[in-house]
């Protein structure tokens, strides 16, 4: 061992080991909070921030406090971005769910606006149709039988189809009618049934009249042939056996009948408009005003 000697004459063992510096104490360094990553990321400057937290604590309190707040930064930041993940699929799914529907509404949407295009349509035109229908039957035709001529008369025995004799009635005679369409907005279409003379319950003679159109508000006269030939009697007619010598003095009372229709169309086929008239004329044949008319106008009845 040598002892060193000081300028002041102190002599140091210099086999003394030297004192070590004083340890200073452990520093620990936490992490930072969640709260303080925030701020960085927002851009807050690191020197307004203090530069480091110190806490001398035992390496035990520690250990334990910075492995508990490790792990829960560690977790939290997972946890709020896969949430934030979630709400973003999410609203994804909402948008194209919100999407899909409206591209089903849109078609669906469409078909119900033309549904109610057409709907409407069909009430506007079903009730413009019954507009001019319920008009159309104020203009009834106007229908009169002015007279009635009996050409020829004659009365013969004969025999029917079945060489049955029996008397056999032949007559021809014209019908004269007049006919008047008042409607404003169409014209008729007109037909008849058949023109009968009835002797009570036996028929003597018929004819047809042709069909015609009818403008409108205009008018016509329309002549029916109406005639019999060879009509058997069988005894039906007591009044021919007595007068059957002399027919220009017989009296033989008769019934004209039939039916007159009209139809009005009105829209094409769409709307139609119909009338029927039912005409019965009572009418006297008499064997010496043969060639005559006979005028009908006031005893028929129209119905």
């Amino acid at each position: 061992m040598h002892a060193k000697t000081d300028s002041e004459g102190t002599s140091l063992d210099t086999s003394w080991p030297l004192r070590s510096p004083p340890r200073r104490p452990m520093y620990y360094v936490q992490s930072p909070s969640n709260h303080d990553v925030e701020k960085m990321s927002y851009g807050s400057s690191p020197t307004g921030s203090p530069a480091h937290h110190y806490y001398h604590c035992s390496p035990i309190h520690h250990s334990r406090e910075s492995s508990t707040s490790r792990f829960s930064a560690s977790l939290k930041n997972p946890r709020s971005l896969s949430a934030y993940k979630h709400v973003q699929i999410d609203r994804e799914d909402d948008d194209d769910d919100n999407e899909m529907d409206g591209d089903d509404r849109g078609p669906s949407r469409n078909v119900r606006l033309v549904v109610c295009g057409v709907l409407g349509f069909v009430v506007l035109f079903t009730t413009f149709s019954l507009i001019l229908w319920g008009a159309s039957k104020s203009y009834n035709p106007k229908i009169i039988v002015k007279n009635m001529v009996f050409e020829n008369f004659n009365v013969q025995a004969g025999s029917d189809g079945s060489g049955v004799p029996t008397d056999m009635l032949s007559l021809n005679s014209t019908v004269k009618i007049h006919y008047r369409n008042p409607a404003t907005f169409f014209a008729v279409h007109v037909t008849s049934s058949p023109f009968q003379l009835h002797y009570f319950q036996l028929l003597v003679a018929s004819g047809q009249m042709k069909k015609f159109t009818q403008s409108r508000k205009s008018q016509r006269t329309v002549v029916t042939v109406v005639q019999g030939h060879q009509v058997p009697l069988y005894g039906g007619v007591s009044i021919l056996k007595t007068d059957r010598q002399h027919l220009d003095t017989a009296t033989l009372p008769l019934n004209l009948t039939f039916v007159l229709k009209s139809r009005a169309y009105i829209l094409g086929r769409l709307v139609k408009s119909k009338f029927y008239r039912r005409v019965r004329c009572p009418v006297t044949l008499k064997g010496n005003k043969l060639g005559q008319p006979l005028t009908l106008g006031d005893s028929c009845d129209y119905r």
